[in-house]
């Protein structure tokens, strides 16, 4: 049974995933437009579709009721690191000529599987199933 509850949260996370992710890249793609750069529109697409998927993962994946507010900051602890980290990498290889949708792809599957096991063994451990 408790094989069955973790393969379906997967499948949710996977799917609310994507619906992240075709925010992150289609704002990201509007912003290209007008923004030459890589950091602005990567941060600023990323913002929007980590606050969609966290609002849909602790609402329908994770059912949980854990407090809202410490359940954002373990999630914006963990993006004090990856931002950072992921937009100097993300600059580095377009500057040495990577396509900068390839970059946002990388970049959005290493997302997916981190903050999938942030958000089950840190953020709502302990928590899951209380809605």
């Amino acid at each position: 049974m408790k094989e069955k509850k973790e393969f379906w949260q997967a499948v949710k996370f996977t799917l609310f995933s994507i619906s992240a992710g075709i925010i992150q890249v289609g704002s990201f793609a509007l912003m290209k437009i007008f923004i030459e750069s890589y950091w602005v529109p990567y941060l600023t697409s990323l913002v929007l579709s980590i606050l969609w998927n966290f609002t849909l993962n602790r609402r329908y994946t994770f059912k949980s009721a854990a407090n809202v507010p410490v359940a954002m900051a373990k999630v914006f602890g963990f993006y004090l690191v990856f931002t950072p980290v992921s937009t100097y990498l993300g600059h580095l290889a377009e500057g040495a000529g990577a396509n900068d949708f390839v970059i946002l792809v990388i970049t959005m599957l290493s997302n997916f599987v981190l903050e999938f096991l942030l958000c089950k063994f840190v953020v709502y451990r302990g928590q899951e199933d209380t809605l």
